[in-house]
């Protein structure tokens, strides 16, 4: 196998770059490089040395293989962080027999390979690589945890246990199987099926934590949407003017709420359009209010065409400062009244969220979910049944092995043979 190395800091200057290697010449090349080593896990200071030429001084680490990110023997330079420094070192490193640049992923593809990650640890590691929210932060650290895994875990030992019982009574009806297996089968199939449901139902929370929401500015021509919009955004991302359909397009604007990701939209005036590019600017802002999260109803005491608030949407007087009540993008007036009204909004949206926070989760926990119904279902028919709903137990096991580790048939025989005592 290939000794990786690569730059494991942001590119740029800065006071300190972290050069990373892993495999199995890594402790070779940094002798290359320093000289003696220090103990693992131990830093020690040394200088960087090249064909006869000095590199820098930097802190040396070491970790040894089954004790690192990605469980193989592995080290970390520490460097000055200018730019010719790195790439003096990086080329120092990519001079030596048997070491290569690392490809993109590639330290955390052997961390998952290695079994010092599993899947979806790796997601939720990109996931917080990515985070620019507080909300995003949390969750992400979250699912890198191992929580996931930790519960599919638990819920694949109880299947495991129920297939377990199952086949007792296929493969060992000439035996005293002691006890009728139905009753215990059935609790821990609804156990599993209630935790997996509850992860569902607040996987698209979770979703939107990871995504970011939208929220739509809505309102007629001229109720001050741009100028809210610019006042929520802190700088002219919108133009404004007294001329009404100055907006024709979705304006889109990013920014943090309370540490959730939002994307504020600002929508054409919403009216019965004059000409054709104002009326494909109030198609597209109508469809895009009706898709968002969250809708900001900007009140003017005018219909707006072509959409009305539902419950929890947000509505508020448009240009409070000629009204004394409501909000104002001009003033800012009522603007963080109204981002509080948001931010409870999605604090009410995000309850209830899941440690699902991926379609790939959902799906297989839909699969292990419809599989385990089948196999309650059978086994309410009868010993007839049975070995079909063992069967639809293994094909909830599989479903679950997506967020796990595989199964194979020793487990199985493993609970048997503990728990009735067979083959005395």
């Amino acid at each position: 196998m290939d000794t990786i190395f690569a730059l494991a800091s942001a590119r740029g200057k800065a006071g300190v770059a972290v050069l990373r290697l892993s495999g199995p010449r890594a402790h070779d090349a940094v002798v290359a490089l320093s000289g003696p080593l220090p103990a693992a896990r131990r830093a020690a200071l040394r200088r960087l040395v090249w064909e006869g030429q000095v590199l820098d001084e930097a802190l040396v680490l070491l970790f040894d293989a089954g004790a690192s990110f990605t469980g193989e023997t592995s080290a970390e330079l520490q460097v000055h962080g200018s730019g010719a420094v790195v790439q003096s070192v990086l080329r120092a490193l990519a001079g030596q027999d048997g070491l290569r640049l690392a490809e993109a992923g590639e330290f955390t593809r052997r961390a998952l390979e290695n079994g010092r990650l599993d899947l979806a640890q790796v997601e939720g590691l990109a996931d917080l690589i990515d985070a620019e929210t507080e909300a995003q932060r949390r969750q992400a650290l979250r699912v890198f945890s191992g929580v996931i895994g930790r519960r599919a875990e638990e819920w694949r030992r109880k299947l495991i246990r129920a297939a377990a019982l199952l086949e007792a009574t296929i493969d060992f009806v000439d035996e005293d199987v002691p006890v009728d297996v139905v009753p215990e089968v059935r609790d821990l199939v609804e156990s599993v099926l209630e935790d997996l449901r509850s992860e569902v139902a607040g996987s698209k929370a979770a979703e939107r934590i990871r995504d970011g929401f939208e929220v739509a500015i809505v309102g007629v021509p001229n109720a001050g949407k741009s100028t809210l919009l610019n006042a929520l955004a802190g700088r002219e991302a919108a133009i404004t003017s007294e001329i009404a359909g100055t907006t024709r397009d979705v304006i889109e604007v990013r920014m943090d709420i309370s540490g959730y990701a939002v994307t504020l939209l600002d929508t054409a005036g919403l009216r019965e359009a004059q000409d054709a590019v104002e009326r494909i600017g109030v198609e597209r802002g109508i469809g895009r209010a009706q898709r968002a999260d969250l809708r900001v109803f900007l009140d003017t005491g005018e219909t707006i065409a072509g959409i009305a608030p539902t419950d929890g949407d947000v509505v508020v007087r448009a240009k409070g400062d000629l009204h004394g009540t409501g909000v104002s993008g001009l003033t800012g007036q009522g603007v963080d009244a109204l981002l509080e009204q948001i931010s409870a909004r999605l604090e009410q949206m995000t309850e209830g969220a899941g440690i699902v926070t991926r379609e790939r989760h959902r799906q297989f926990i839909m699969a292990a979910i419809g599989a385990m119904e089948s196999a309650r279902v059978e086994v309410e028919r009868g010993p007839a049944r049975t070995e079909i709903a063992a069967n639809e137990l293994r094909v909830a096991i599989r479903a679950l092995e997506g967020l796990v580790g595989r199964i194979d048939v020793e487990n199985l025989l493993d609970e048997i043979f503990s728990s009735f005592c067979i083959g005395k």
